[in-house]
């Protein structure tokens, strides 16, 4: 006899929390601007992610000041070389694409 299965699972051990616990989902989408923005990035340049880090730090600083996760130092999450683009530099940008 087995001790799991596909259908049975592994009934001997306990679960394991998350390592970052669980957080709310953004019901009210009150980030949606930015995650919208940072999934538009992701699907323009090929899904290549590290084009998109800025955004990514951006959609993550939002859900922590709607408290829709745990506020946490960025270079903690990673983020420790990543500089946020202000607007200007965004209008720089397309200009020069243009």
């Amino acid at each position: 006899m087995s001790t799991g299965g596909a259908f049975g699972g592994n009934r001997g051990l306990r679960p394991i929390p998350p390592e970052k616990g669980i957080f709310p989902l953004d019901h009210l989408h009150e980030c949606d601007a930015e995650k919208k923005e940072y999934l538009g990035c992701l699907k323009s340049s090929a899904h290549k992610s590290e084009q998109c880090r800025h955004l990514s730090k951006k959609y993550l600083q939002c859900r922590m000041a709607k408290n829709l996760m745990a506020k946490q130092d960025m270079a903690e999450l990673g983020f420790s070389g990543v500089k946020e683009l202000d607007s200007n530099e965004d209008k720089n940008k397309e200009s020069i694409e243009q």
